[in-house]
């Protein structure tokens, strides 16, 4: 093993990984009917290829792919498909989707196992991805087939699966990483196959030593894959920084890991891989931590995809008394939620259950006092407190004009903001008013 690796800047908030660290993967009961946006990624969203009143199996495909940035969304029950419309997601928008009422039996479609698949071309690998409708499952949602498939002008060398997961609370990665290190190890292996490339890494902060542990046995015998030690600092699992603490490179601004020679992927998203590869299944339920101090009973959950997180949550024994803020994802780069009827989608990480002690308002905000310390924290070498002051103002080309569109939100300027600031939202504004 190397010596700690990391990046510059960044802060370090209270982690509260304690909560649901220690809890193993239980597998979810299933709900009575599931809600599945067909748009679950970024990208062209899925076409429906079912009707009101079809009958559907586990597995089968029920919104097609409209473009070559895209994926499809399968049904991840047996039933009856009810409705075919607008619903709210967890990022606050209607987005359309598909209804099945469950019927009890989880009957599922025939799935083609491939025993032999470490001796499948990069091209079947990548059509396998495509078709289980694989996409980044560490927040992003791209299209990881996409992902695999960088321009011929881009050459790719290292592949890094992300095992850093630096947001407080969540605890998914790390579940995994200590129950299914073998799997993903596969899965890191048919990706680095699908892109030609012999060297693999995998990132896991030193706040995980049982998921150290577990993923250095996983790779005994794997000369071309190395394990990095990471340090505990948030956002280590960024995509720029973990390249910048693996490899030492830097990525350019306005710039993509591909323009280093990297490729990055989420522990869940190896782990989905493997499983589409090997065992033709499609991407239909994955790991949530539900979990904070608001939850009666923290807990990870492997959860179908399209179950609403009111049903989670009632399986995690319910909201405490005094619970005031539920976030889908982390404290850092979540999003509030307005109702818990709102589905579990391929990118969610995490159900965050606030108490009221742990909640800090931003409604009484003042204005910056230009102390600098958002200056100070921020991973991209940005000036947030400009930028928030702009976006505030109206000043939207100016925010454009300071590198706005390499913030990646990540939130460590509102995190040490003492004029409470609403930073992130400042620049989600801005960015909403210009073209990058």
């Amino acid at each position: 093993m190397s010596k700690t690796a990391t990046f510059e800047r960044g802060i370090h908030p209270k982690y509260n990984k304690e909560l649901a660290s220690g809890k193993s993967i239980t597998r979810a009961e299933l709900p009575k009917r599931i809600v599945v946006p067909v748009s679950q990624h970024i990208g062209a969203p899925a076409q429906p290829e079912v009707n009101i009143g079809d009958e559907v199996k586990r597995g089968q495909i029920i919104g097609g792919t409209s473009g070559f940035v895209s994926s499809p969304v399968h049904a991840s029950l047996s039933g009856k498909v009810i409705a075919i419309s607008d619903f709210p997601t967890s990022v606050g928008k209607m987005v359309q989707s598909i209804v099945i009422e469950n019927d009890g039996k989880d009957e599922a479609v025939s799935y083609k196992e491939n025993p032999d698949y470490m001796n499948l071309s990069a091209d079947d690998i990548k059509s396998m991805i495509k078709d289980a409708g694989i996409v980044g499952m560490g927040g992003a949602a791209f299209p990881t087939n996409v992902k695999l498939s960088p321009p011929k002008e881009k050459s790719i060398d290292t592949v890094i699966i992300n095992g850093a997961e630096c947001e407080p609370y969540l605890t998914a990665d790390h579940r995994l990483m200590v129950e299914r290190s073998g799997d993903i190890v596969e899965g890191l292996k048919l990706i680095m196959r699908s892109l030609g490339v012999s060297e693999g890494h995998i990132g896991i902060e030193v706040n995980k030593p049982d998921a150290l542990e577990a993923m250095s046995s996983a790779v005994t015998g794997e000369p071309n894959i190395k394990i990095w030690p990471l340090e505990v600092k948030y956002p280590q699992g960024a995509e720029k920084m973990l390249i910048k603490a693996v490899t030492g490179r830097e990525v350019p601004s306005k710039g993509l890991p591909m323009d280093v020679g990297a490729v990055v992927q989420n522990v869940g998203t190896a782990l989905a891989v493997y499983e589409a590869v090997r065992y033709g299944k499609p991407l239909i339920e994955r790991v949530v931590t539900i979990t904070g101090n608001g939850i009666k009973e923290p807990a990870n959950m492997m959860v179908r995809i399209g179950t609403l997180m009111a049903d989670v949550i009632e399986q995690c024994g319910g909201l405490v008394e005094g619970a005031v803020k539920v976030i889908s994802g982390g404290p850092m780069m979540g999003f509030a939620q307005w109702t818990l009827d709102v589905p579990v989608v391929k990118g969610t990480s995490g159900i965050l259950v606030l108490a009221e002690d742990e909640f800090v308002s931003t409604d009484d905000y003042s204005a910056c006092i230009r102390c600098g310390s958002c200056i100070d924290v921020c991973p991209m070498g940005l000036n947030p407190s400009i930028l928030s002051i702009y976006a505030e103002k109206g000043f939207f080309e100016d925010a454009k004009d300071n590198n706005l569109f390499d913030c990646f939100e990540c939130g460590s300027c509102a995190y040490v903001c003492p004029a409470k600031r609403p930073m992130v939202q400042f620049m989600r504004l801005a960015k909403s008013q210009v073209k990058p």
